[in-house]
């Protein structure tokens, strides 16, 4: 006890107590506040905690060229992500939402459905959880090539992006946001895919050009998709993503499981004794690319 002082703040008193705290944690990871509150030259946080993957909600300008060290939560929605994606792949090729909406309407209509052994996926993003839906989608025995930012032993390339996806019956985005990647997903890349493929995307919404995506379900160039990121948060009502033929909209819920906040507290503790005993940090980000490099 007594060892810190918490402080709690909120968008309209986060800058003012910005210069005096020793340690940031943001928990409230989908806030843009640290990006509009975080101070230029004078006092900072030495440190800063996103309870999220991705940190592309707070990093701007000021805070990559600073001094201060940034660290995510790496590690705690890996293997619910990866479930849910393979959920939503056991979902779409077993076509149990129409099984439901049938139900719901009382009409028994006998369909036959799709093997996922022996299909093929291109997992976009090479991190941790990336990793852990190419190790899912294998135990349900689908082949399953995972794509990165370089090349590396098991891991392709940006190069072999084209010839990948033209093959899968299954793409499946789980990567970074950044300047490179942001708004990949696009008419392009949906040209490419077979029209027997579904997509995924558990990354980041702006991966996704949404509009592309909408017109390549509705012109049938792919069988269907499945979102639990959006562009903008929650998704207006008006979007035409809530209609789309073949799509699955579930509100950004892939990592949230029972319990994943008392996770989330468990990993800063552990990290706050190690930063306060001075030993290394994990997870460090490195502020330029975004995210927490590989090894």
């Amino acid at each position: 006890m007594g060892r810190a002082r918490v402080v709690h703040a909120d968008e309209s008193t986060l800058a003012a107590q910005l210069p005096s705290a020793d340690v940031l944690l943001v928990w409230d990871f989908l806030s843009d506040a640290v990006r509009r509150a975080w101070p230029g030259e004078g006092p900072r946080p030495r440190w800063v905690h996103t309870a999220s993957a991705g940190v592309d909600r707070l990093m701007c300008p000021e805070l990559a060229a600073s001094d201060t060290v940034v660290t995510n939560a790496r590690g705690v929605f890996d293997q619910p992500i990866a479930e849910y994606v393979g959920a939503l792949v056991l979902a779409m090729a077993k076509d149990l939402p129409r099984t439901l909406a049938l139900q719901g309407e009382r009409e028994w209509r006998h369909r036959e459905t799709q093997r996922v052994a022996g299909t093929r996926a291109c997992v976009v993003g090479s991190g941790p959880i990336g990793r852990a839906i190419v190790a899912t989608l294998k135990a349900l025995g689908i082949t399953a090539a995972l794509v990165g930012r370089t090349a590396r032993s098991g891991v392709h390339g940006p190069a072999d992006l084209g010839r990948l996806i033209a093959r899968a019956d299954w793409v499946v985005c789980a990567a970074p946001l950044t300047d490179d990647t942001r708004g990949m997903f696009d008419a392009r890349l949906f040209g490419m895919m077979q029209p027997s493929a579904r997509f995924i995307n558990v990354g980041r919404g702006q991966l996704v050009v949404e509009d592309d995506l909408a017109d390549a379900l509705a012109k049938r160039w792919i069988a269907g998709a499945a979102l639990d990121v959006f562009e903008h948060e929650p998704l207006p009502q008006d979007s035409a993503l809530w209609t789309a033929p073949g799509l699955i909209v579930s509100p950004h819920m892939s990592g949230d499981t029972v319990g994943w906040r008392d996770e989330l507290s468990r990993q800063f503790v552990e990290f706050y004794e190690k930063w306060a005993s001075g030993e290394p940090l994990p997870n460090v980000v490195d502020k330029k690319r975004g995210y927490v490099p590989g090894h």
